[in-house]
């Protein structure tokens, strides 16, 4: 039996190239709806997504990300357009909450023939001081936890192959 939903699942992969191309709104929009419709801790609907594709600030988000890494290499890999996600730093699900929404995100946009990778260091580039003031920036005020943020945008290379399923992935107690 074959289902598109598990086909999508099957077939996305993170990209780590991407055109300079820029989303076009009607997915990015249709990209943030589907986080928006993520599974949340009793309903609250804890996460933010902010979507951020002014050049400038993807690239004052990508050094910041650097600088924790270490490094001099965009984290970002180069996508046009990253999604962050962060969540109420008082939810006991808040990390739960904004990883449902990353998958969303990264599920839809591969529906739409997109590429995205979740890169990783957004509770520590919110907890510096200049990412602070990015939140308030923002209009975000609230204490707010970096969940994972989403490099997005076309692919410029093959998906990679998927690895083989490890042995003992599934245990049925029936």
């Amino acid at each position: 039996m074959t289902n598109p939903v598990l086909e999508n699942m099957k077939t996305r992969r993170s990209i780590r190239s991407y055109l300079p191309r820029q989303v076009e709104a009607e997915k990015l929009d249709l990209i943030l709806e589907a986080g928006t419709y993520a599974p949340t801790g009793m309903g609250a609907q804890s996460p933010v997504i902010v979507a951020v594709q002014d050049p400038e600030t993807v690239q004052k988000l990508a050094k910041i990300n650097a600088s924790i890494l270490k490094t001099d290499s965009n984290p970002y890999y180069g996508a046009p357009t990253l999604l962050l996600v962060l969540a109420d730093a008082q939810r006991g699900t808040r990390v739960e909450d904004g990883s449902c929404v990353l998958e969303n995100m990264m599920l839809a946009a591969h529906s739409l023939g997109l590429g995205s990778c979740w890169i990783h260091r957004e509770r520590e580039m919110f907890e510096t001081e200049e990412g602070k003031q990015l939140l308030r920036q923002w209009g975000l005020d609230q204490p707010l936890t970096g969940i994972g943020g989403l490099a997005l945008g076309y692919p410029n290379c093959e998906p990679p192959q998927p690895k083989p399923r490890k042995e003992g992935y599934v245990v049925k107690v029936l």
